[in-house]
């Protein structure tokens, strides 16, 4: 494993918080537990082009609480051309009609498949959600035509302390971890643009 010495000392008055990050990766499709659905009335939908208002609500509703940040500084045409990318899918997690959690699996570079973003609404932690999400991501990713040469992954010491342990369970192998510095408040993004209109239209 290849292990970042540290990142150079941060300025005694700056507000940004240290963080160690770990990347993990499989290269072969792995040995995975059987995949147990939670008795919960619940629905796994793939979000289609969804509009850039819906993605920024499900990346700070599920981010929020772990200081997910990078997103915040993208500019609608920026977050839109990756979301609505058909090489990016996204799917939701829903729990009695009420989106609890998300997946993102970004094919841009394949054979190099990368689970960008993945975890659940805070409300729905600890109800049993997260491993069986997890283990149906890494499921779907494997089934790809064709499938993926390897699939990664990365999380942080801001992260829910259980997310390594369950990455980990799932097949995923740590090969790298950095140290960086990380602003918890980032500037807002900027004004919201309109989104882009389908020239196709529907029927």
């Amino acid at each position: 494993m290849t292990i970042d010495p540290g990142t150079p000392p941060e300025p005694a008055n700056s507000a940004r918080l240290e963080c160690t990050i770990t990347f993990l990766e499989m290269t072969a499709r792995p040995v995975l537990p059987p995949l147990h659905p939670p008795a919960l009335k619940m629905a796994l939908l793939r979000a289609e082009r969804p509009t850039v208002s819906f993605y920024r609500y499900l990346y700070d509703a599920v981010g929020r609480p772990w200081l997910w940040t990078d997103c915040k500084r993208l500019r609608d045409s920026e977050l839109r051309a990756i979301v609505q990318d058909p090489s990016v899918d996204i799917f939701v997690l829903y729990v009695q009609g009420v989106p609890a959690g998300y997946a993102e699996i970004d094919r841009r570079k394949a054979p190099d498949f990368n689970l960008a973003y993945f975890g659940l609404v805070p409300e729905f932690i600890g109800r049993g959600l997260g491993g069986y999400f997890l283990n149906w991501t890494v499921r779907y990713a494997w089934e790809q035509k064709p499938e993926p040469a390897r699939f990664t992954v990365n999380t942080n010491t801001f992260d829910h302390p259980r997310a390594l342990p369950l990455y980990q369970r799932m097949g995923f192998v740590p090969y790298a971890r950095r140290a960086v510095w990380v602003d918890p408040d980032p500037d807002p993004h900027p004004p919201p643009e309109p989104e882009a209109v389908d020239p196709r239209g529907t029927p």
